[in-house]
């Protein structure tokens, strides 16, 4: 996925060849009460400071039960709200393939959770990140609808040499981005809203720019898949960031 490489090639394959069972059954005690730590743990760090959709999100989907979630109970949920569903993948995609599930209303659930010893940080995202990060704001109807537009840019931009850019759009508003919300400061992405360590810097260090969202400065602005981010690109609110990326055309993507 795009937080963690970026492919300037194009495989010849589509994307269903990624998706694999989830094999739920195969998650072991401890993979659940891993899943249980982790969720009850992010929960209370974040609080309000995360966009009222999220918060709205777990509760819809039932995320706040016991265990890692099978991927077909939550679609039984998902897709009839919003015509997203989950797949499990091994691993990470190739950019191109992301994209494409994107558009596709599809997204990639890694098939393995973290072990004890890697609670606060492990270089692939696991089935915690992307489903605990993720999917919540899926289940908002305009959300769901900019996620799967940022998947058609993708695909363009891809096809046309210059897949960063929408990987950096994709990074500063999906993953990484903050949203005004009445007069306080919230956690809109996924990467941040997962983020033990993360979630907290994003809004208090001083350390960090925090520079105002347009889609301009979040294709021009480089970021860090492997570090805390130097700077992040903070919206209006939601509703302007998903009006904004929904505006935004591939023929403008590529020339911005």
């Amino acid at each position: 996925m795009l937080h963690r490489a970026i492919a300037t090639v194009a495989e010849p394959h589509s994307w269903q060849d990624y998706v694999v069972p989830q094999q739920w059954e195969a998650f072991t005690a401890d993979d659940h009460a891993v899943w249980d730590l982790l969720f009850v743990r992010q929960v209370d760090l974040l609080g309000t400071r995360v966009v009222t959709s999220f918060l709205d999100g777990i509760d819809l989907l039932r995320l706040s039960r016991p265990g890692v979630p099978d991927l077909g109970e939550l679609n039984a949920i998902l897709t009839p709200r919003t015509a997203w569903r989950t797949v499990a993948v091994t691993g990470l995609v190739p950019d191109d393939i992301f994209f494409a599930m994107l558009a596709a209303r599809v997204f990639p659930v890694g098939n393995f959770i973290r072990k004890r010893a890697e609670l606060d940080y492990l270089e692939e995202p696991d089935c915690f990140h992307d489903l605990f990060g993720h999917i919540p704001m899926l289940a908002d109807h305009d959300f769901a609808g900019m996620a799967e537009h940022i998947g058609r840019l993708g695909e363009a931009a891809i096809a046309a040499g210059q897949g960063e850019r929408a990987a950096r759009l994709y990074w500063h508003s999906v993953e990484f981005g903050l949203a005004c919300e009445g007069e306080a400061l919230k956690i809109l992405g996924a990467g941040l809203a997962s983020s033990f360590g993360e979630a907290h810097f994003s809004l208090e260090s001083e350390a960090v720019e925090r520079l105002p969202f347009s889609v301009e400065r979040a294709v021009a602005t480089d970021y860090k898949h492997d570090a805390f981010q130097p700077r992040y690109l903070v919206s209006r609110s939601l509703e302007a960031t998903i009006a904004e990326v929904m505006a935004l055309t591939p023929e403008r993507l590529l020339t911005i």
